[in-house]
């Protein structure tokens, strides 16, 4: 019997009367040897600035992140009722392809949940890495937690901590995850403002905290950006619509510090990286050569950055009482193929909310 009820839902020829001495005319090779040697030495600067611009970025991250062992799942099961962890494609794209879950609880807003990630959501970079997706998944999908039975996803990070949260999601697609980062997202949130604030659509008017939020483009930061990604209580959809403009909120703030005005300016990008590594706890496989190597291959433009929710079809109760979003079990495998054989690009064109 089922547990809950679901409700719809970018020529020097010299005069012949010239007695001076001349210099050779040089040869057309020396003057080919010099200009490439001149253009070598120019490229050498240019690389070298280059160069130096990665170190200072690269030790921004490194002197903010943190890094924690004991993040991700143990690769044999470690609990009764968990699984082995879904080993990743040995060949072909779905080999190359990078899954992060990205986690965090707002440990400033009065309303999150002690204990329980409250912002869960997965970044896919395909193989190429010209293309990401982040996927959020609601705090009240009903799933099976393994060891624990089911329950709203968020539940799993007070069960088990990190380990847990990532094994469920990882039962729940049925997809490898690479890596974590474990982020304070209140924080990470208010680097708008460190960004001269970021432009997002707004679909739903509402208030929240004496902010007011009409639709169409708005221009939020600081406390203001914080109370948008915050409210849910206002918006029509609750939780789903909070999730939406949580990611809105995060992909502006991907789009702004990877726009040309930020990238163009070394001290500002450098600010903007280590103001993200700032907010970041990161589990311990996820070295600075890592982070560098993957940094290197990125062909991402701010367009290139998708965004989409976890499919749910609908809303229901638990035998217990309490609301929940209920999976699509149908769409979910599309997602989990799409995501293990690199074909999100063809998911997100046939459901492109999610």
């Amino acid at each position: 019997m089922s547990d809950f009820s679901i409700l719809p839902n970018g020529d020097d020829s010299a005069d012949e009367h010239d007695h001076q001495p001349r210099h050779p005319k040089p040869r057309k090779g020396t003057w080919l040897r010099r200009t490439l040697a001149v253009l070598a030495v120019v490229l050498l600067v240019i690389v070298g600035a280059g160069v130096l611009y990665a170190v200072t970025i690269e030790r921004s991250v490194s002197k903010n992140i943190h890094r924690e062992t004991n993040y991700m799942p143990a690769e044999t099961p470690t609990a009764k009722g968990q699984s082995p962890r879904p080993q990743k494609p040995t060949e072909g794209p779905g080999s190359e392809t990078l899954n992060y879950v990205l986690m965090g609880s707002d440990t400033r807003d009065p309303e999150a949940e002690q204990g329980r990630s409250d912002t869960l959501m997965v970044v896919h970079l395909n193989a190429e890495r010209n293309q990401a997706y982040i996927v959020s998944f609601p705090r009240d999908m009903w799933v099976n937690i393994p060891g624990h039975g089911r329950a709203k996803i968020n539940a799993a990070y007070s069960y088990g901590g990190p380990q847990l949260a990532v094994a469920t999601l990882e039962s729940l697609v049925n997809v490898r995850m690479d890596h974590l980062a474990v982020v304070d997202f209140g924080g990470f949130i208010s680097l708008t403002k460190d960004l001269g604030g970021v432009t997002i659509h707004n679909d739903h008017a509402f208030s929240s905290h004496g902010y007011k939020f009409p639709t169409g483009n708005i221009t939020i930061s600081g406390d203001e950006a914080l109370w948008f990604v915050r409210e849910r209580h206002h918006l029509p959809n609750g939780d789903l619509d909070r999730a939406a403009n949580q990611r809105k909120v995060v992909q502006a703030i991907v789009k702004k510090g990877l726009s040309g005005d930020t990238i163009s300016d070394p001290r500002k990008f450098t600010a903007f990286v280590g103001g993200i590594a700032k907010y970041l706890t990161v589990d311990q496989s996820l070295t600075d050569s890592e982070i560098r190597k993957t940094a290197l291959s990125l062909r991402l433009s701010s367009s290139n950055v998708h965004q989409l929710q976890a499919p749910i079809q609908g809303f229901g109760t638990s035998s217990d009482g309490q609301s929940i979003d209920v999976v699509d079990e149908a769409k979910l495998k599309e997602l989990s193929k799409a995501l293990k054989n690199d074909t999100m690009d063809k998911y997100l064109a046939k459901y492109p909310k999610g």
